[in-house]
């Protein structure tokens, strides 16, 4: 199970005692010289800001400090420009964290009186909650976490105390429900709340999104999604979606993710958990020695500097006005183990996008103040950004502390005070920030609609949610006329009325048809979605007609999401589109999971209508990844009939020209990859009625490359007259867990979801360039003992899996579980997903635990491949 140093809340802390943190007989020694090592003292708030360093024409500015505010996690403007707070005052308390549990935490509400811009007076709206981590303003009230309960809480009387409480789930960030007692785990839990385009609230490692049903009191619809990264979650003007974990610093969705859910039989489709940032190297204008393991080689720089992102948190796609136009739509990431926030850049090709920092061996902003600890920003309603300091010196959770970040952070006095928290404002030189920026408590109709066309993406948002929060027939044709006038009305205003329409329950067929002809593709792309998502009926009869008609001309940055909509259409017209799409443009993974994932039970079909279209002739080489994903995806279905249907398909084609070959590797790509020094992987064979024809006819081809690829495709197989592998035969013969080794696994998914689940995802296929897939991994069902050194000891550098390559360091979890918790995880993913692998006992997990007591150093793939 992978985890990394530090995530979430992120950065270090611990003593000389041996701390949850530490691996065995690990050597921690101290790499920065003590002479070397600042002292930290406790500044003031406009001393903290003459320690900032921001590129020429920006400032920093106070809006709230301690007394008004503390430990602070996370904030929201509402419209009247008061910021809410979440406090988790409990995080961490003392270096042990006793009183973690105590009930501490507030959501606070701060007012500017004066309009200075410096927020004077505080409200709180609710106190007395366990470790509260997210907000959202909603329906006059806010949903509020409080582990592992999400609530949505109103004031009903005007005092600006909640005084209605609703219950709205019962399993929001569990793994840090207090009832879990010294396993909770606040680091990898639910957080984010965050609204989008869509009118669903997203949240960063959650498995569920929301969204608001009719009714007041409001009332929720819940849906399955993807888990997102770990603290912190953003949007841009689109609606994409972005996250990060701690030491990958941007990841996000190229479409929206239930797309890529529909078909099961899509293995790891690209376009949601995309990694957009390849480089994770910082440049801190500090020494860091106070990070978790700053003793390990490649931590630190040769100056004593972060190498690179290790609590990455809190990024936010820059959608506001007060900055230079060249900022907008950059993503800024906090790293507050290095004391500064990044700046990136980004770039679009073909539907993929890449971030790179803004600023050559630089950073948007660094500190030279080791308490200054930035873990969220936010756009606000001046156009400004704000950054959420958490302010103290103590932010790494107990479970992962190393006894050498406790000396470093009590050398310096770090662990106290734990009771501070500021909120600056960034500001440009170059535009004034409006201070006075707000609307009324009760604002018309007419003046949410034009803020709808707002530059400010605040505004854009904040309309868009009270309008769907109160639809009115007045607001609806307000609304429909927005999207019609494309010559006085800006894109984005268009954009978002046609969601808020969606949100209201309120498209109509004219703004829907003009949508799908709108001059921006932005525009177009949302009314496809639209379109395809609506309930059966006319509007969407004539809506979907539209888009089919003008597939031929639709411009590639909007063909990406014509594929997604066009999958749930499903007709012979829609299909013919699809591939005239497929056929036409370029040849990318993301373009071919976008039309695949909409093919559920459908891919043999759609393969044999494409390899007789005309569009496919024998210039199309360059389009056999797509052939062969659509023979792979019929081989995962484990359809018999299918399986013959494909092999037959590709007999009857040339076999000198390129789709016989693509379809014989799409099936070959079944066969699981073994790692270089690992004993080859057991495979199951699928029981067919009879011998495929088509297999039979291409075993006396007369091309060597199509026989060797029948060869290894009767491995995956076996029908009468020919005997099933003795692996499969062992396979059929294994029997359900008994009662102790189910309950084993039973426990096991617990431990799972809390500690491995944010990097390897509950459906064990990982992350693309941060944590390797369990699912057929030869290091889950290989030798279990190599597998219980790797999760006691941890891993460094580099591992294979499946025939990728992973760079990661894989941090021990000796200490943090014990001999049963190991066993019983292990037991889980060996036997979860179709595994069929032997459990693991807490004996030998506890005979390799003695017999390796002495290492001090986490493990190689080479060290490993030993066992």
């Amino acid at each position: 199970m992978m985890r990394h140093a530090l995530t979430g809340l992120c950065l270090g802390i611990l003593t000389a005692v041996a701390q949850n943190g530490d691996k065995p007989g690990e050597t921690q020694r101290e790499l920065v010289p003590a002479d070397r090592i600042p002292p930290a003292p406790l500044l003031a708030p406009a001393e903290q800001i003459r320690s900032f360093r921001l590129p020429p024409g920006f400032t920093a500015e106070l809006v709230a400090a301690e007394p008004l505010v503390h430990s602070p996690v996370a904030i929201q403007f509402d419209p009247q420009g008061r910021i809410w707070v979440v406090e988790m005052s409990g995080y961490m308390p003392n270096v042990e964290a006793k009183g973690e549990g105590e009930p501490t935490g507030t959501i606070a509400v701060l007012t500017d009186t004066d309009a200075d811009g410096r927020m004077d007076t505080r409200t709180v709206f609710a106190d007395r909650l366990v470790m509260p981590r997210a907000l959202h303003l909603t329906h006059g009230g806010a949903l509020v976490a409080e582990p592992p309960k999400l609530w949505w809480m109103k004031d009903t009387d005007g005092d600006g105390r909640a005084d209605q409480k609703l219950l709205v789930a019962t399993d929001y960030a569990t793994q840090n429900d207090p009832a879990l007692g010294p396993k909770s785990n606040p680091e990898h839990a639910s957080n984010g709340l965050l609204r989008n385009l869509d009118n669903w609230i997203y949240s960063a490692n959650h498995t569920v999104r929301f969204r608001n049903a009719a009714g007041s009191p409001p009332s929720w619809i819940r849906e399955d999604t993807v888990t997102r990264g770990q603290w912190g979650i953003t949007h841009d003007d689109v609606g994409r979606l972005v996250y990060n974990s701690n030491s990958d610093q941007i990841r996000g969705d190229l479409v929206p993710a239930h797309y890529l859910l529909r078909n099961p039989n899509l293995k790891s489709p690209v376009g949601v958990n995309a990694q957009w940032a390849k480089s994770q190297q910082v440049w801190p204008s500090r020494v860091n020695p106070g990070v978790n393991r700053g003793y390990q080689p490649n931590t630190l720089t040769a100056e004593g500097k972060l190498a690179s992102f290790t609590a990455a948190c809190g990024p936010l796609v820059y959608r506001g006005d007060q900055f230079p136009e060249e900022f907008r739509g950059d993503v800024f990431v906090c790293e507050p183990s290095a004391n500064l926030i990044r700046r990136n850049r980004l770039t679009e090709e073909d539907g993929v996008i890449t971030a790179s920092n803004a600023y050559a061996s630089d950073e948007f902003l660094t500190s030279t103040d080791e308490r200054f600890r930035p873990v969220n920003l936010q756009n606000g309603p001046d156009g400004a950004l704000y950054v959420v300091d958490m302010a103290r010196g103590l932010i790494q959770h107990r479970i992962y502390l190393t006894s050498y970040l406790r000396k470093q952070i009590e050398s310096r006095n770090l662990q106290a005070p734990t009771d501070l928290g500021r909120i600056y404002r960034i500001v440009h030189s170059g535009k004034l920030a409006d201070r006075r920026a707000r609307l009324s408590e009760k604002p018309s109709t007419r003046d949410l609609v034009a803020r709808l066309s707002s530059p400010n993406g605040f505004w854009r948002d904040t309309a868009q949610r009270l309008l769907v929060e109160a639809p009115s027939a007045e607001a609806a044709e307000a609304l429909q006329q927005l999207v019609l006038q494309r010559e006085t009305t800006p894109a984005l205003a268009r954009l978002h009325a046609l969601w808020t329409l969606e949100g209201q329950g309120k498209v109509g067929l004219e703004s829907l048809l003009a949508a799908l002809d709108d001059p921006d593709s932005r525009v177009r792309s949302a009314a496809f979605r639209i379109a395809e998502g609506l309930p059966a009926g006319p509007i969407r009869e004539a809506a979907i007609e539209r888009m089919i008609q003008r597939a031929p001309s639709v411009r590639p940055a909007e063909q990406i999401a014509l594929l997604c909509a066009l999958g749930n259409v499903g007709t012979p017209a829609a299909d013919a589109a699809m591939r005239f799409l497929l056929m036409t443009g370029p040849s990318t993974p993301l373009r071919q999971d976008a039309a695949i994932s909409g093919l559920k039970g459908r891919e043999l079909a759609f393969l044999t209508s494409l390899l007789t279209d005309a569009l496919c002739g024998p210039d199309k080489q360059d389009h056999a990844p797509l052939v062969a994903k659509l023979a792979r995806c019929v081989g995962v279905s484990r359809n018999p009939a299918d399986i013959a249907g494909a092999l037959d398909l590709a007999a009857r084609l040339k076999e000198t020209e390129w789709p016989a070959a693509a379809i014989l590797d799409g099936v070959t790509g079944l066969i699981p990859v073994a790692s270089k020094g690992a004993p080859a992987p057991k495979v199951q064979q699928l029981a067919l009625a009879s011998e495929p024809a088509g297999l039979a006819k291409m075993r006396q081809s007369s091309q060597s490359g199509i026989v060797e690829r029948v060869r290894r495709i009767e491995a995956l197989y076996y029908w009468p007259g020919k005997a099933a592998s003795a692996d499969t035969v062992a396979a059929a013969q294994v029997q359900a867990l008994p009662p102790a080794a189910k309950a084993s696994f039973d426990r096991g998914r617990e431990i799972y979801t809390t500690i491995c689940g944010a990097c390897h995802q509950p459906h064990g296929n990982g992350q693309e360039g941060l944590a390797p897939p369990l699912v057929d991994s030869e290091w889950v069902l290989g030798s279990e003992k190599r597998l219980v050194r790797l999760v006691l000891h941890g891993l460094r550098d580099a591992i294979t899996v499946k025939g990728v390559r992973y760079e990661l360091n894989m941090p021990a979890l000796a200490e943090a579980l014990d001999d049963t918790q190991i066993a019983d995880s292990l037991t889980y993913i060996r036997r979860e997903w179709g595994h069929a692998a032997t459990p693991v006992s807490a004996d030998v997990v506890k005979a390799i635990r003695a017999e390796e007591a002495k290492r001090e150093d986490s493990w190689t793939q080479a060290e490993l491949e030993k066992f």
